[in-house]
């Protein structure tokens, strides 16, 4: 990367904060001229990450060096294919959680696009940042962000949720802080490629208190993650938030992930000592217990915005068990996986918004306790005048839309969940070689196990959901939906298709990502010999 393609590394975080700080300038009464800017600097930002996905898919790890200091001993900004993923990711929710808020949400609050922009800063930040301490203060701007839209739109519920989900935060920061002291106290470095090389070679106590900051950090960033039982606040607060709001915050429980993704094989992989693995069974059984614990969840909910939260819990802890199986087959399935339940789930979010419109919270009691009681006016035939009822566009619409994230959560054919659920089964059970099928570890029959119960349980939990909802509805009315609120659930109902189409190129990527992820030894030399920038002629002359 060189040139002017080199400086477009920093502008996933640069672009957002002077937007931000932008937006601050203008009026609340603006929120037309406020909306443009926002989304001009969104989709702009989408534009750059496709770019740096390019990049990374055909070049080697691309390092930015703040201040021109050479790592470990300046800040660096690393993009290699996994930040990259996750940036373009970033930019999809983030662009289409910012249409539908142009319908009305916007207006809900005060600096709803300032908080939205920085919200994106520290996403895209602690995705390209290349040292722990940097990782500390992205994590610290995107949860400072994330603390405002949670209550934007006020209400009882909203804030009661809301401040739930600042103390569990600032709990999870403060373990954060303690962790990554800890750490640097030990080595005197806090670069994960230098980290990567000093581990090794330390010993004795050093190590215990290396590994004690290491599962101090690993626990903040599992609150983040959703991993049951550090996962309650989530329940609460997804629901509670504005339907943009929580589409957006989908992408947040990853951060954790990609973090745990990141750091499990590069500080203590294959070759870290003895730690090698350190963490691997909390983060299988974890994740394990999460698909268990979100799966139950998904059956028992009533209200959509509920069972939204429980899949969000499925997908987490699927991710962590798959991380936690430290495979690399394993990994690129659930690579494919995250980024098709990303999608799913934040078109889940934004669709909940337009389905309830037309139902009446009366009907929805009447109607849950019919189904669990029966009801004795259904039995009574009723006369057939040989006159019917029309089904209505936005209804028809708005069915086609719940059917197809009820398919892409189930994990059914043809779509992206199959593919990604298929892949990891895949390369969990595919013998290493012919008549070796007993050395399947009792961990990949569970972890099967609960990937087909799980894509089970959504089946039977979305067919009631849809029934009481679009089939029978008690009281319904057909909802007001602008145009610009349907779009973007039908991009990332789009998108998760495109996926499913372009499986095999996909795929590629994906398994690429994942030995690259578990082998990072060329990760640590981009890094560590990323060579600094020359000084101009005129400069070097005058010194």
């Amino acid at each position: 990367m060189s040139g002017w393609m080199h400086h477009l590394l920093i502008v996933p975080i640069a672009l957002p904060l002077v937007s931000g700080a932008l937006l601050m300038v203008y009026d609340e009464r603006r929120q037309f001229l406020k909306g443009v800017i926002n989304l001009i600097s969104a989709l702009t930002t989408l534009y750059v990450a496709i770019r740096l996905l390019q990049f990374a898919d055909t070049s080697a790890t691309g390092v930015y060096l703040l201040g021109n200091w050479p790592a470990p001993f300046g800040i660096v900004l690393v993009v290699d294919r996994l930040s990259a993923l996750m940036l373009v990711l970033t930019g999809v929710l983030a662009s289409a959680a910012l249409i539908f808020s142009l319908a009305r949400w916007h207006k809900a609050g005060a600096h709803f696009h300032s908080l939205f922009q920085f919200l994106l800063m520290g996403v895209n930040g602690a995705f390209l940042t290349g040292d722990l301490f940097n990782l500390f203060v992205f994590f610290e701007v995107m949860l400072a962000a994330s603390y405002g839209l949670a209550l934007h739109g006020s209400g009882v519920q909203r804030v009661s949720a809301g401040l739930h989900y600042i103390a569990i935060n600032l709990a999870a920061s403060f373990l954060f802080l303690i962790g990554v002291s800890l750490i640097y106290g030990v080595t005197g470095t806090l670069n994960m490629a230098d980290l990567a090389v000093r581990i090794p070679a330390t010993a004795g106590d050093e190590r215990l208190l290396l590994e004690a900051g290491a599962a101090i950090l690993g626990i903040a960033f599992l609150v983040k993650a959703g991993m049951w039982p550090l996962s309650f606040w989530l329940l609460g607060a997804y629901p509670a938030a504005a339907a943009p709001v929580a589409a957006s915050f989908a992408i947040l429980s990853k951060v954790g992930v990609y973090v745990l993704l990141r750091l499990s094989p590069l500080l203590f992989g294959e070759k870290a000592g003895a730690s090698a693995g350190f963490g691997s069974v909390v983060l299988l059984v974890g994740g394990m217990a999460t698909i268990a614990f979100g799966m139950i969840g998904v059956l028992a909910s009533q209200a959509m915005g509920r069972m939204a939260s429980y899949s969000l819990l499925v997908s987490s802890g699927t991710l962590l068990a798959a991380t936690g199986l430290s495979d690399a087959g394993v990994t690129g399935g659930a690579l494919f996986y995250l980024v098709s339940s990303t999608l799913t789930i934040s078109a889940f979010f934004l669709l909940i918004e337009l389905v309830e419109r037309g139902q009446s919270p009366a009907a929805n009691i009447i109607a849950v306790t019919a189904e669990a009681f029966g009801d004795e006016e259904e039995e009574k035939e009723k006369p057939d005048d040989g006159s019917g009822s029309a089904f209505p566009g936005t209804f028809a619409i708005l069915g086609v839309c719940f059917a197809g994230c009820a398919l892409l959560l189930s994990g059914l054919p043809p779509l992206s969940g199959f593919i990604a659920k298929l892949s990891m089964l895949v390369a969990v059970l595919a013998p290493p070689g012919p008549g070796v099928a007993a050395g399947i570890p009792l961990a990949g029959w569970i972890f099967t196990a609960l990937l087909i119960l799980s894509g089970l349980a959504a089946l039977l939990a979305m067919s009631r959901i849809g029934i009481r909802m679009f089939w029978a509805p008690v009281d319904a009315s057909v909802p007001r939906v602008l145009v610009v609120e349907i779009v973007p659930v039908i991009l990332l109902l789009s998108l998760t298709i495109a996926l499913a189409v372009q499986g095999g190129p996909a795929m590629r990527y994906m398994q690429e990502t994942a030995r690259a992820v578990h082998a990072p030894v060329q990760y640590v030399h981009d890094v560590l010999s990323a060579p600094r920038a020359r000084r101009a002629p005129a400069r070097e002359a005058a010194r």
